[in-house]
Formats: structure tokens, sequence, C-alpha cells
């Protein structure tokens, strides 16, 4: 009765989680990664498409992206969907053939709010947990108040509920120090 509270619990934090890494691979930290291109839509035959499924990235070097486009016609627009996202502050450069992505080091004062973007999006993230413990604490109450389980059992999975949710803030944590770790890195 108590196992499928706990499966749903466990499945919504590991999806607050990855939501979380999701989230934290687009945010830029001076080193190349496909990731930053992910939210990034090109204007192509008529509709709003991803860029990964319009072309091929690679990164070359530490700090290069390489945008290879299918469809040579397709450099223009996606340059212009590269520079509408300005939250990136990347130049695209191209040789008629490839799209070149220098990523710039960042100053030590955009490292400074880019942690603080981070630090606010694993706050959400462990927001989002507590809330995800909320609701089976809840379903745990609601069980033994209708006396579907005993009292000692439901402080148990209270018990239970909590190593949990602390299972899962201390992922958050080490996602966070990483992070953390590779915006300040020089």
């Amino acid at each position: 009765m108590i196992e499928p509270i706990f499966q749903e619990m466990d499945k919504k934090m590991n999806k607050a989680v990855e939501a979380l890494r999701g989230e934290l691979a687009s945010i830029r930290t001076g080193r190349a990664s496909p990731a930053l291109l992910d939210s990034i839509k090109v204007n192509c035959y008529g509709s709003s498409v991803p860029l990964q499924q319009v072309a091929g990235i690679s990164t070359p070097e530490l700090r290069l992206l390489l945008i290879q486009p299918w469809d040579k016609t397709l450099i223009p627009e996606i340059e212009k969907a590269i520079l509408r996202n300005s939250e990136l502050g990347l130049t695209p450069t191209n040789d008629g053939k490839v799209i070149r992505l220098p990523i710039p080091s960042l100053t030590e004062e955009r490292r400074k709010d880019l942690v603080k973007v981070v630090k606010k999006l694993t706050e959400d993230a462990k927001v989002a947990i507590r809330n995800v413990r909320r609701e089976a604490n809840e379903a745990i109450k609601k069980l033994e108040h209708e006396k579907k389980i005993s009292e000692d059992e439901s402080k148990k999975a209270h018990e239970q509920t909590q190593k949990v949710t602390d299972k899962h803030i201390g992922e958050i944590e080490e996602i966070l120090k990483k992070k953390e770790k590779e915006i300040m890195e020089v």
C-alpha cells in the first residue's frame, strides 16, 4: 500500500534532478558544449525546428563550436537564430559550408552572476523535491487516517520519505558543486 507512494515519489524526484541537469547544461561556462545550443530554434521550410535537427554540432576545440548544416541554404537562418538568442552573447561566423561559434572567456563578474543563476536553479529543484516529499507525506497520513496502515508503519514511512528526500537533495548539492567549480574555473 505504501510502496506505490514511494515509487511515485522517487520517480518525481528523479525528474526534478534531471530537469535541473538539463537547465544547467545550457548555462555557458566558457567551455564549448553543444548543449549551449539546445534552446535554439531555426526557421526552416516554414516552421521552427531545433538546431540539432538541421545541423551537426561538434566541438573541435575547447572554446569553439562547429555547426555543420545538412542544407547549406540554412546557414543565414541558423546565424539569425543564434544572434536572436541574446543570452548566449555569441557571434557566429561562416565560410559558406560551416558556422564557427567561438566561445569567449567569461569575466569574473559574469562568472559570479552565473553562479547566482545556478544557485537559484538548484534551490528551485530543492523546492520541487520538498513539494514531492510533502505530497508523499500527505498520502501516508491519509492512509493512516483511513486505518489502512498502523501508526508505526506511518512513522517508518515518513522516515523513509525523509531518507529519499535527503538522497535527492544531496545529489542536487553535488551537481551544484560541480557546476560552480566548472564556472569559476579560468
